[in-house]
């Protein structure tokens, strides 16, 4: 029981991180707050654009954020798994 626990619970941690790809493109639909990650022109050199999808009738949110940082979050959520479980 306590194997299927830990497994439940690091799956529901490790989701967000394998959601956080970078999309060459901006997704043509999006659901009201997904985000995504864009690597595109608008961004300098360095910079991914996070898309927060918005309800109808509102624009969605765009904002320029390091590349390293979102991927660094997911690396020490892994690490930190991987030293409670070992």
């Amino acid at each position: 029981m306590r194997v299927f626990a830990l497994g439940l619970i690091l799956s529901a941690v490790a989701l967000p991180c394998v959601a956080q790809t970078v999309l060459k493109s901006e997704p043509l639909v999006l659901a009201p707050y997904e985000v995504a990650f864009v690597q595109d022109a608008s961004c300098p050199v360095g910079k991914v654009l996070k898309v927060t999808g918005a309800i109808r009738g509102l624009h969605r949110r765009k904002a320029c954020f390091p590349s390293r940082q979102t991927r660094s979050v997911c690396a020490e959520i892994m690490l930190k798994q991987k030293d409670r479980a070992g």
